[in-house]
This record gives C-alpha cells, structure tokens and sequence, in this order.
C-alpha cells in the first residue's frame, strides 16, 4: 500500500534530508489517518496528549517570549497527531523490523560523511536541489576534533547512531547466516566507533546501556566476551586523554552556573514562578543570559524542566507521564522477552529517553521525529500483545486501531 511505502522511504531519507523524508513522512501521516476505527481524540493514549497540547495553546496566548511561543508549538502540536498517524504501519512485528531495516540503511551516509569528515579531510556543506538536502560535513567535525557527519553538531550525530545502534546490534542476533550477521557486526562496530568519535557523553553511554538489553540475558555469557574481545582494540585505541577528560569531566574550569546542575537550578526557579501555563517556548534561552548568566544556553538540558518553563508542570507531567507509560507497559507486556528487533525497538526508545534528562536532542527534526516513531511502535506493540490475566477495566492498550486499507 502506498501509504507505507512512502513511510519506509521517509525512514530511509530521513537522517539525510529532514526536509524530504519529513514530506514523505507527512503524506504517510495523511494516509494513516483515514478510515481509522477510533478518532484521535478518543484514542486513550492520545487524549494525555492532546490535553497537554490544548494547554500548550492557552499558554501561548499569555506567554511572554512573543511569536517564539507560537513557533515552538511546532515541536509538539504536529508530532502529537504522527504519534497516532504513523501506528498503522507499525502494527504487527513485520512492520517494525522494515521500519527498523530502513532506518538502518538510512544511517550509512551519517557513517560515511563522519569517517570521511575525521579520516579523509572531506568538507562540505554538500547540497542538493537547493537547501533540500544539506549535508553539512564540517572541516574537521564540529566542534573541531569531534566527528559530525552530515549532521551540523557532533551531539546530534552521537545521539542519532545512539538511538539506531541497537536496531544494528539486533540484526547481529537475526538467524540470517553468518555471511548477513558478520555484514551487521562491521557496521555496528562502525556506528559504535562513530560515536566514540562524536565525544558525546549521552551517546556513549547509550552504547554501554543498549548492548545487555538487546543481545538478552539468555545471550550474555556466549555473545558479551566476544563483543568486548572484537571492541577493546578500537576502544582503547579511540579513547585518548581528551575524551576521558570529557566522559570524567576532569580538570574543567566552568564557572557553576554555567554546568548542567547550575542550569537546573535556574530552571527551577522559573519553573516556580510561573508552574501552571509556563513562560512560553524558548523562555530559558531568552532568560538565562539575561538573568543567569551572560553566555547564551539553547535550553535548560532536561525535558521535564524544559517542558515545565515552556508550557507548565501539568503539560511536563501529561507528556512524559504518557511516555513513561507506554515504556513500562510495553515491558509489562514482554517486550523484552521478544525476538531481538523488538527488544531493539523498546531499548532505542530507552535511549533517546535517557538522552532527553542531560541534553534536547529533539529540538533537531529529525530526532523528534525518530522518537514518536518509536513511541508510535510501542504503542503499536501494546495494542497488539494481550495482556497479562486480570488488566484494569479501561486499559489503553484496549482501544483498538485499524490498518489503513
């Protein structure tokens, strides 16, 4: 059907170009919202959703950062209405693992612009029908020394290969034959030396988090020493003093309000003053250098907080509530005791959570957009995996949802 079609090509396009896999995307949206059983506003998982989306909009008419409010909506309002979209295609445990496999194969040129980036003195930015694709390649990576790819910061490359690492390690596991599972093995090592490369603190401890999660406890003992006997060579060779300084923090000089725990705390404080409707999208970034701190900071580097100063504590708590939610009752349900591709899928989704308490990687579009694909696919897991003897009366996971014909 076309409609999937067009959402696995989107996956495919989509760390390339946001612009074309996210139009993709959008016409797959489109489709998936037709001939649905249950609108969205009395799906059960999305009502959560679309409260806190209704708060964001009274917000926004009394926020104080003017137009910024209004523009910030667009990181939630559209994506809340995918998160629904986008389930059809996700249904059944065949759809996730094509999902995943195009995501996987969409990944090759972060991996090829990063190593040409770091080894090979590429430079870019290398365009394409205008601004359709960018890839931005910088001489050196960016910051200098630290590998980026076609993305334009090395945080956002480590989260990205972060987030699509276990999806690579799961077709590792896959009974496809030595030939196809040696295949997976060089580029997991590939996607893991990259982000040992991108020095992103967040990423590399997805990579620790990820690997016991998805090769399975009945799996630890064979496969574990083997990984680590194929790894350390590359570990303790891409692991010089610079990057240990970095992943320990040792020997900074950065003044206490400028660290993460300084931030938090600022935050905080605006989180009190106003915790019912928030100051309004962006109000961390427009405050902090002002009131805080004379250094300009993007935001607060925490979700809840973040989602708190912007549009309140009852949006914070409704949005990742609901997260929250689908991630224990997907494990509730055995997702983890599952085929490789299914605890691939839920642990991604653990890491790009764990990502947002340190760092926004959201506010790039592509990663938004991975994350409530993700969340879409649990959703889709439990909606489909029957319950444990005696659910509540009332279970989300009860409504159904139809496929698009």
């Amino acid at each position: 059907m076309i409609g999937e079609r067009l959402f696995r090509i989107g996956l495919f396009l989509l760390p390339s170009s946001a612009l074309l896999g996210g139009l993709c995307l959008l016409a797959a949206a489109v489709i998936g919202s037709r001939g649905r059983a249950v609108p969205i506003w009395r799906d059960r998982w999305c009502q959560p959703l679309l409260l806190a989306a209704a708060l964001m909009l009274i917000g926004a008419l009394q926020a104080t950062t003017g137009s910024l409010a209004w523009v910030g909506l667009g990181n939630w309002l559209p994506l809340i209405w995918a998160f629904w979209a986008f389930q059809p295609y996700l249904i059944s445990e065949r759809q996730r693992r094509n999902a995943a496999w195009m995501l996987v194969a969409g990944t090759l040129p972060v991996l090829l612009t990063g190593f040409g980036q770091m080894f090979l003195g590429w430079e870019g930015p290398w365009q394409l029908g205008g601004e359709a694709v960018v890839w931005f390649v910088a001489p050196g990576g960016k910051p200098l020394g630290r590998l980026s790819g076609l993305f334009d910061y090395a945080n956002v490359a480590g989260a990205w290969l972060g987030v699509i690492w276990p999806l690579m390690i799961a077709a590792v596991l896959r009974p496809d034959g030595w030939r196809r599972r040696g295949a997976a093995l060089v580029l997991a090592l590939a996607a893991g030396t990259a982000v040992l490369l991108t020095q992103s603190r967040n990423a590399v401890g997805g990579l620790v988090l990820a690997l016991p999660l998805v090769i399975g406890p009945s799996s630890w003992l064979l496969l574990l020493p083997v990984l680590l006997l194929v790894s350390s060579p590359l570990l303790l060779a891409l692991l010089p003093d610079s990057i240990l300084e970095r992943l320990l923090e040792r020997g900074g000089d950065t003044p206490w309000k400028h660290t993460r725990l300084g931030q938090w705390t600022y935050a905080i404080q605006l989180v009190a003053a106003r915790p019912w409707l928030g100051w309004g999208s962006a109000a961390f970034s427009v405050m902090y250098p002002i009131h805080a701190a004379k250094r300009w900071h993007g935001h607060s580097h925490n979700l809840p907080l973040e989602l708190a100063i912007s549009h309140g504590v009852p949006v914070a708590l409704l949005i990742v509530g609901t997260v929250l939610a689908l991630m224990m009752l997907a494990l509730r349900r055995g997702m983890l005791r599952q085929a490789p591709l299914e605890r691939a899928w839920w642990t991604s989704a653990l890491v790009l959570l764990t990502m947002h308490f340190t760092d926004l990687p959201f506010f790039d579009a592509r990663l938004n957009l991975l994350g409530w694909i993700l969340l879409a696919g649990l959703c889709a897991f439990i909606r489909n995996s029957p319950p444990r003897p005696g659910p509540d009366r009332g279970d989300p996971a009860d409504v159904p949802v139809s496929t698009v014909p």
